[in-house]
C-alpha cells in the first residue's frame, strides 16, 4: 500500500493518505501535504517541533494537525520531512514534526498551500486500513 496519493479537485489539490493505524494515516497526510509544497527527499529533519492539537472530532483533528504544520511553513519558513504521533484520541493529538528552514539553493518550492479545507474531508477505517482525505486551497 502506498503512503498517499494526490487528489486533483477543480482549482485545488488534496491528499488521500493511507495507514495501518489512524496515526499513520495522519502522518502520511502530513507527508503528502509537504510533497505538494516541495520535494520531501531534499528536506532534512534537522529541527524537531512539538505539535499538540484538540478538536471536536477525528476529521477536525486532521485539519487542526495539518493547520499547525502549515503554520510552521507559513510563519517560520519550515519544510517538514518526518512526522510522528505519540498520543491520539478522538479529540486530541500530541506528536512531532522534523524539518528545516527553506533553503532556495536546495529546495524547489512547487505549490503554495493557502489553507486546509473541510471540503470532502474524510477519516475512515476500511478493511485494508485507515484512509484520510483532505483538500487544500492552493
Amino acid at each position: 500500500m502506498s503512503k498517499y496519493e494526490t487528489i486533483e479537485h477543480t482549482a485545488d489539490t488534496g491528499v488521500r493518505a493511507f495507514g495501518g493505524t489512524v496515526e499513520e494515516a495522519f502522518c502520511n497526510a502530513a507527508a503528502g501535504m509537504f510533497s505538494i509544497i516541495s520535494d520531501p527527499a531534499k528536506v532534512q529533519g534537522k529541527e524537531r517541533f512539538e505539535i499538540s492539537v484538540e478538536a471536536e472530532d477525528r476529521e477536525t483533528l486532521l485539519v487542526e494537525w495539518l493547520n499547525e504544520l502549515l503554520y510552521l511553513y507559513d510563519s517560520r519558513g519550515m519544510l517538514m520531512s518526518r512526522f510522528e504521533i505519540d498520543y491520539m484520541s478522538e479529540t486530541s493529538l500530541r506528536g512531532a514534526a522534523w524539518g528545516e528552514p527553506i533553503d532556495p539553493a536546495r529546495h524547489d518550492l512547487r505549490t503554495d498551500i493557502k489553507a486546509v479545507t473541510y471540503h470532502m474531508l474524510k477519516v475512515e477505517r476500511r478493511p485494508e486500513g485507515w484512509v484520510a482525505e483532505v483538500i487544500f486551497d492552493v
